[in-house]
């Protein structure tokens, strides 16, 4: 029965698939990526597959007892919105991922004990039902703790008020909380028929989560814990394999994964087990006050290269697509609101290139080679090419490396390393000569023809903007005034201010005597946390300061994130750090002085041990420094605390809320005023393109648009050092190693989902900490404006020309080089800026004629390609004729994309 999983694990495989093997070659679309002849249904309530079950041996999972190679996509679901989701699943599909991955958020799904959330962006049944509807599978990581950098590692904070609970060990509390919400998941899934065996595209699940780096920490009950979390997982009776990354000690039953950015090396503890890569690091996160990491896409290729090249068969890249950290879901400490990652698929969904598109032809030249991969039931035949060159061979018989390949039926392919950071080398195989760049890998899915090479990369570069979309200011509000934004365009002159009451404002403030912790008070319902308590001046202690000419300080011996020090109402200073000493000069007068202290989370800690201690707010001891007779020991005071900004508990960020605070139009003053509202109203830009927002003028905060929290917002600088001119892909990559964005703000534009914005009199409002200027806000669309492409006539074939080699000894390489221009959806090619055919110098927004142009080539391109979202060029003389012959030539070319609707209006205006 569909409804209960199969009698064993490991029962009756189905058939999924059928290889057409004619020579050696066969028809890659038979194997498209995720597309399987089993798919059934294209709806949202499936069955979408023909129940299959799913296995594993030593070399592979196994999808209805075929072995399979598998590209997985990790896709964070509540990092989108649904809107977003199918568009972001497509691109996935046709980047070549048979997979989607995600974490489980537990504090999402249950933001109060036993209440669960599952709608909006938090809707997972509905995105796992999305992912089958495109014939992909899913690879859901329960977790339920995920790091993820999401807020308290997906940890909900009510979590650490049960008595007695420690995270993450052999502690009853915990794990019946844990097993109650991964059971509910699991039920939920076999509720929705969303597992293998029911018709589900589910076929793999993860749970705990990186446990192996941190176990030791625990001591034997560690051990005892992981041993739980794994029966209990199998008692679950999933029918599917369960994960468990990052442990090397994980049970028999249990398969336990590489996270890295580079797994090529890795092993699993059993030889029962496959390899599987559960986390390719292709980017990495920012940190306010940071530079923006970036991982070329050459090196991304290379260590998944080498990943199949050694033995893997699971990959999965996270992120493909990052998204947004909305509201307050950005981990800690300090993590942006952006979760880029730099990843194949931008934070607003669109294709980031040249790494989509090159990561994508690796992945179909890995499925190329997917019939000889799967064939050798042990390891690859191993070919030393030199002192860091080497070739792996796979296939169904015996070999002769030292000569042509016989065309006798065998299948064969092979993978060529160069792993020299530095020089080319030229190795000899199957008969003839192969040159390999420096830290790089040929493969060669019939041992003969080179189909792609990590380091030489064949996809167009994509050049992002921002720009204005149309006067984004509302026709109910005119301005009198427009105040100009970045880039020229404009947002509103008309803004209103509220102020922010400092320290107490009522609501639920309490007296009590002490320091409390701040989550205690806080449940992390808020960021914001106020402490306030008197401290009385006598006239000797202002006449010491006066006669020493000092002041007094306040000293904490621990902060995070932020603190705020306030006296009478005034700001003194603050500090930002985790777990660091504040020592702030503030200046009394005589008599009763009000005391007011800040304390502001930015992201709840997501990684380590003992979360449940970490906590936020101030630790250890509170003084007055600098008196005459001693210092003052504050921490045992009593204090007032309040929770929160009345602002944000009175909600005057809703449309429906307004009247709940009194606003005045903006005054000049107003812009350098800290603790102040700002509300607006707009217009939509005008189109369907992602729009963002430029809040470089202002301070930290954070934003709302028509009642939605877009998150945080903070103009802290990077530091001026730290960035390359230029990255140079070969060795081992790091987090620091390609960095941007030094000396400028971390983020300056956040993205406005189009689902949360009307056509007009959308509702803009800010609550600003620091002071900023509201007016040099600017509303901008975000597309792909500029692409550029250069392709040797030297380089390989289309990969598309292999899919159509369906019989006999077909030479691929008689067939030209194709170069390929794709504007994003819903734009058009409208320009051809430039297009040489010979040797032109420069690369993309750079580009010259060299000594050797075809005179042809502008003409030729803007005829192929202007008026089209994406055209296809052959790179040969036959095209373009022979501007200088015995000369290797290039095609290169810039273009400009815009709305497919700005096209037709200026058509129109013709």
């Amino acid at each position: 029965m569909a409804d209960s999983p199969p009698p064993s694990r490991f029962g009756p495989p189905f058939p999924l698939f059928l290889l057409l093997v004619v020579a050696g070659y066969f028809t890659a679309s038979a194997l498209a990526a995720g597309e399987l002849s089993q798919v059934v249904g294209r709806g949202t309530d499936g069955p979408y597959f023909e129940p299959f079950n799913v296995s594993y041996d030593h070399r592979a999972v196994r999808i209805g007892g075929q072995r399979r190679m598998l590209v997985s996509a990790g896709v964070h679901y509540p990092r989108a919105t649904p809107e977003m989701w199918p568009s972001i699943i497509a691109k996935c599909k046709e980047g070549g991922a048979d997979v989607i991955e995600t974490y489980v958020f537990w504090n999402g799904h249950e933001p109060a004990k036993g209440q669960y959330y599952f709608e909006d962006r938090f809707d997972l049944v509905r995105f796992v039902k999305l992912v089958a509807a495109e014939g992909l599978f899913f690879f859901l990581r329960i977790g339920p703790y995920a790091c993820a950098e999401w807020n308290f590692g997906g940890f909900p904070v009510w979590l650490r008020d049960i008595p007695g609970i420690e995270f993450r060990t052999d502690n009853e509390p915990y794990k019946a909380e844990m097993q109650t919400f991964v059971t509910k998941i699991v039920d939920m899934m076999k509720a929705e028929k969303l597992y293998s065996w029911q018709g589900g595209p589910i076929i793999l699940q993860q749970i705990e989560n990186e446990y192996g780096n941190i176990q030791s920490k625990y001591g034997q009950a560690g051990k005892r814990y992981m041993q739980w979390a794994a029966q209990m997982a199998l008692g679950l009776d999933t029918g599917i394999p369960w994960v468990m990354c990052r442990q090397t000690d994980a049970p028999e039953q249990i398969l336990d994964t590489c996270n890295a950015f580079y797994c090529d090396g890795f092993q699993p503890n059993s030889y029962n087990k496959p390899t599987i890569w559960t986390e390719d690091w292709d980017g990495w996160y920012a940190d306010w006050g940071g530079p923006l990491p970036h991982r070329p896409a050459e090196d991304s290729a290379f260590a998944v290269a080498r990943f199949y090249q050694r033995g893997g068969s699971f990959q999965n890249y996270y992120m493909y697509f990052g998204g947004t950290n909305f509201a307050r879901t950005a981990g800690g400490p300090l993590q942006i609101t952006s979760y880029d990652y730099d990843a194949p698929v931008n934070e607003y969904g669109f294709l980031r290139q040249p790494k989509w598109g090159h990561l994508k032809d690796l992945h179909t030249a890995i499925k190329l080679c997917e019939p000889a991969l799967v064939a050798v039931d042990g390891s690859p035949q191993y070919v030393k090419l030199g002192s860091m060159q080497e070739a792996h061979v796979y296939s169904n018989g015996k070999v002769q490396t030292n000569r042509s390949m016989a065309r006798n039926g065998l299948i064969c392919s092979a993978f060529l390393a160069n792993i020299d950071e530095h020089k080319y080398a030229s190795v000899w195989i199957f008969g003839k000569s192969y040159n390999l760049p420096p830290w790089s890998v040929s493969i060669l899915p019939d041992c003969e023809n080179v189909a792609f090479n990590t380091a030489r990369v064949g996809a167009q570069t994509s050049v992002f903007t921002f720009e204005s979309g149309s006067p984004s200011h509302s026709s109910r509000h005119k301005p009198s005034i427009l105040l100009p934004g970045v880039g020229g365009s404009y947002f509103s002159g008309t803004w209103w201010t509220s102020k922010e009451i400092i320290g107490t404002w009522g609501g639920e403030s309490f007296a009590t005597q002490g320091i409390l912790e701040h989550l205690n008070v806080t449940k992390d319902t808020s960021d914001y946390l106020w402490y306030t308590t008197s401290v009385n001046i006598s006239d000797e202690d202002v006449g010491f300061w006066s006669s020493k000419g000092v002041l007094p300080a306040l000293k904490i011996d621990q902060i995070r994130d932020v603190a705020r020090v306030f006296v009478n109402g005034e700001l003194a200073g603050s500090q930002v750090g985790h777990w660091v000493s504040l020592k702030q000069p503030v200046q009394f007068v005589q008599g009763l002085n009000k005391l007011t202290l800040l304390s502001e989370i930015v992201g709840l800690q997501n990684y380590g041990a003992f979360l449940e201690k970490d906590g936020a707010g101030f630790r250890g001891q509170v003084k007055l420094t600098g008196l005459p007779n001693g210092d003052i020991d504050l921490t045992h005071s009593v204090w007032t605390y309040q929770v929160g900004l009345k602002g944000e508990f009175s909600m005057i960020y809703a449309p429906e809320k307004q009247a709940c605070a009194e606003w005045s139009n903006m005054q000049i003053d107003d812009t350098l005023s800290p603790f102040t509202w700002y509300k607006t109203m707009f217009d939509a830009p005008k189109g369907t393109d992602p729009v963002a927002i430029y809040l470089g003028s202002m301070g930290k905060g954070q934003a709302w648009v028509n009642g939605n929290l877009i998150g945080r917002y903070w103009s802290i600088v990077a530091p001026e050092s730290g960035c390359p001119s230029t990255c140079n892909y070969p060795g081992a990559y790091s987090e620091s190693k390609c960095q941007s964005n030094c000396g400028m703000p971390t983020q300056s534009w956040y993205h406005i989902p189009r689902e949360w914005l009307q056509e007009s009199d959308n509702l803009l409002v800010l609550f600003e900490e620091t002071g900023g200027d509201p007016s040099k806000i600017s509303l901008e669309v975000h597309y792909t404006k500029t692409i550029c492409s250069r392709i040797s006539e030297s380089y390989y074939p289309p990969l598309s020309a292999w899919s159509r080699l369906t019989s006999g000894h077909v030479l691929v390489d008689t067939i030209a080089p194709e170069l390929r221009l794709r504007c994003d959806d819903g734009h058009l090619i409208t320009k051809i800026t430039f297009a040489s055919y010979g040797t032109p110098s420069g690369g993309c927004q750079n580009f010259s004629i060299g000594k050797c142009h075809a005179s042809s080539t502008l003409a030729l391109v803007s005829e192929a390609c202007v008026g089209n979202s994406e055209c296809t060029i052959s790179v040969s003389n036959d095209i373009f004729g022979d501007p200088c012959p015995r000369v290797v030539k290039d095609l290169a070319v810039e273009a400009e994309c815009s709305p497919s609707s700005a096209t037709k209006e200026a058509r129109d205006e013709m």
